[in-house]
């Protein structure tokens, strides 16, 4: 034991290690202890208690949850049908173009999200940019879009994109074209080729693009906030509500607590089904 703590690989990864465990595992060892306080307490030494997850169902927490299970979901619906064909044409058709498309898609990423927000705030906004052009323009008045649920999807979409993008590119990469043709030549059509070939072999850069968009919009704050106006409630709005304008540490831990859970679990199932030593390349 003495000789293996001497390694040069168990020397170089104690900073590593050291960062981790006070970095990422000690905050959330303190999130779940302070989820087992009595409610509206500042310290951990307080008798254990379940009152908080009672209190999920009892002050009708789930209806967060709800929202933002449902349009995690439908975000990822929306962003597979939106950048699957983008992806395809990155992959196989864009050729030297496809650097262009990836240059116009990370170019946003480099402003703050928040900043992208408000300027959709401004755009859409009554009497804003899209209402007051087509006042000037043609005399008429834009729906009131702001500040509702599709709103707050739009965002969504918007924002995560190129989460769910990028990966559908790897993954569509992994396709190879011999394999299409092969199919064509045995009589597939387009449909049966995309079905029987080419979504099966691309299904890891679906699942992982899907994986990443979902848990970003699960715990996504701004674009209920900004562009909903606080039309729903998510989950990470009663989060961030609990540790601050409540003060309530162990309800906003054990909202936390039950989020990571959930989001966690999946994880855990959906790498059942990858394979990523194909994916990077590994066999």
């Amino acid at each position: 034991m003495r000789e293996w703590w001497r390694q040069p690989g168990f020397l170089a990864a104690i900073p590593v290690t050291l960062f981790l465990l006070v970095g990422f595992a000690g905050p959330l060892l303190m999130v779940l202890g302070f989820s087992f306080m009595p409610p509206r307490t500042f310290s951990l030494a307080h008798a254990p208690t379940l009152d908080n997850f009672v209190s999920v169902v009892s002050d009708s927490y789930y209806v967060s949850f709800f929202w933002s299970v449902t349009l995690a979901t439908t975000t990822v619906v929306l962003l597979l049908l939106i950048t699957y064909p983008i992806a395809y044409g990155m992959a196989k058709l864009f050729g030297k173009w496809a650097n262009l498309v990836t240059i116009l898609v990370v170019i946003p990423l480099l402003v703050s999200e928040n900043i992208r927000l408000f300027g959709w705030v401004l755009f859409l906004l009554k009497n804003g940019i899209l209402d007051g052009s087509l006042q000037a323009l043609f005399g008429a008045s834009s729906p009131q879009f702001l500040y509702s649920v599709p709103a707050i999807v739009f965002g969504l979409v918007y924002v995560y994109l190129p989460f769910m993008l990028f990966p559908l590119v790897i993954g569509l990469s992994l396709v190879p074209d011999v394999l299409k043709e092969a199919a064509a030549d045995m009589g597939a059509n387009r449909w049966q080729i995309f079905r029987e070939v080419e979504l099966p072999l691309a299904m890891p850069g679906v699942l992982i693009g899907s994986m990443l968009t979902f848990i970003l919009a699960l715990g996504s704050l701004a674009e209920s906030k900004i562009l909903g106006g606080q039309a729903i409630v998510m989950i990470a709005d009663d989060i961030e509500s609990a540790f601050t304008f409540a003060q309530n540490w162990p309800k906003g831990s054990v909202l936390s607590v039950l989020l990571i859970a959930f989001s966690g679990t999946l994880v855990f199932f959906l790498f059942k089904r990858i394979d990523l030593d194909r994916i990077i390349g590994r066999r």
